[in-house]
């Protein structure tokens, strides 16, 4: 079943434009608190932790893998 959830024009482009865009939104969201009241900048993370790339995991309809 899809489910359509409306997303600013910055998710937007995050989902569609790759990881500059993804990366800008993040950027811009790091100093947004979150319901516990931090900010992802004010939460503990690893020094070693990395992000990750973002790849394409759409299949095609057919139910074929891609090559």
């Amino acid at each position: 079943m899809a489910v359509s959830i409306p997303l600013t024009d910055d998710e937007q482009a995050a989902v569609e434009d790759g990881q500059a865009a993804l990366d800008r939104l993040l950027d811009r969201l790091a100093d947004t608190p979150t319901p516990a009241g931090p900010t992802p900048r004010e939460l503990d993370t690893p020094a070693t932790a990395r992000l990750l790339p973002v790849v394409d995991g759409r299949q095609s309809r057919t139910g074929s893998a891609p090559r």
